[in-house]
């Protein structure tokens, strides 16, 4: 995802030259199904997800590559309390970016206007 339409905050800079970034409903739906195949058991799923959720949330600050390929990587390569403190961090990110119910009549009125389509008209074929 290059940048969100509605977040204030994309990415969080980590002390390490790291970024954590918000990630696209589509990457989402994908870090669940990778975790749903790494999991061997229920109680599996929760640490399978966040480690494939930070696969693809956790980058290099520097030009943005992912620092694992894959949520198998991650779990290798960092303890389930690493895990669980970076996941922490990117749904803390999730939530401070979430434009929620606090935007303003005049950033509501700007949105509406930056995401309206075309006018309809019954020319269109449409009901």
């Amino acid at each position: 995802m290059d940048s969100s339409i509605l977040a204030r905050q994309d990415r969080v800079h980590l002390d390490n030259g790291m970024d954590l970034r918000l990630l696209s409903a589509l990457e989402v739906l994908q870090a669940r199904r990778e975790a749903g195949e790494l999991a061997c058991e229920d109680r599996e799923r929760a640490l399978c997800s966040n480690a494939c959720l930070l696969a693809r949330a956790l980058e290099r600050t520097e030009n943005h590559t992912p620092v694992f390929p894959d949520g198998q990587s991650v779990l290798a390569g960092l303890t389930v309390e690493e895990i669980g403190a970076l996941a922490a961090r990117w749904a803390q990110l999730r939530r401070r970016s979430d434009p929620g119910l606090d935007v303003s009549q005049t950033e509501l009125e700007e949105l509406k206007k930056n995401f309206a389509g075309p006018p309809l008209n019954g020319s269109d074929g449409g009901c």
